[in-house]
């Protein structure tokens, strides 16, 4: 037996398996749209005047704090869209923007269907989406009691676990919940 094999084995006894790292899943609820006008569907609804005001500064508050996203996964509907690029373009490094239709009011069941096929080598990953699905999927990953994420609120999950495949609902510890009106 060589030394790396050794190794490897007395590494595998009980007791000297190394702690999961840490994953962290920002979940983000789209900013305050405007009503369905004549002719204009639901997909295709852009921010108002308080979205367009609001998201930048969710994005300059999530700025200010230690390790952003590299990856932002969105649903692509408009007011989604329109949220997602306006706090990347706050955060540094600007994390990768992906957008998947199934976020697009998406259930929880759905949301974590998601979350499960995350790449692990992004150990900070975002989720930005519609209501009632993100309030429900926060409080089903975290045994939360959130009555409901406000549009563009920001709940802040961590997971100990090594891979996405592996977050599970009851996993997740709340560590921050902001939102614009947040006193």
């Amino acid at each position: 037996m060589d030394a790396n094999t050794a190794e490897w084995i007395r590494s595998r006894r009980p007791g000297t398996v190394e702690p999961a790292v840490p994953k962290l899943l920002t979940v983000i609820r789209h900013a305050k749209s405007g009503p369905h006008g004549p002719g204009t569907k639901d997909f295709d609804r852009p921010l108002n005047r308080r979205g367009r005001r609001e998201a930048p500064e969710m994005g300059q508050r999530l700025a200010g704090l230690p390790d952003p996203p590299s990856l932002l996964v969105a649903s692509p509907a408009r007011r989604a869209a329109e949220t997602a690029e306006a706090i990347a373009a706050h955060l540094e490094p600007a994390p990768e923007i992906a957008w998947d239709r199934a976020l697009y009011l998406g259930a929880a069941d759905t949301l974590l269907d998601v979350v499960l096929g995350l790449d692990p080598v992004h150990a900070h990953a975002a989720l930005l989406a519609h209501n009632p699905g993100i309030t429900d999927f926060v409080n089903r990953l975290a045994n939360a009691d959130i009555e409901n994420v406000p549009t563009c609120g920001v709940v802040r999950l961590e997971f100990t676990i090594d891979e996405w495949r592996l977050a599970q609902p009851g996993r997740a510890n709340v560590i921050d919940f902001d939102y614009p009106k947040r006193p």
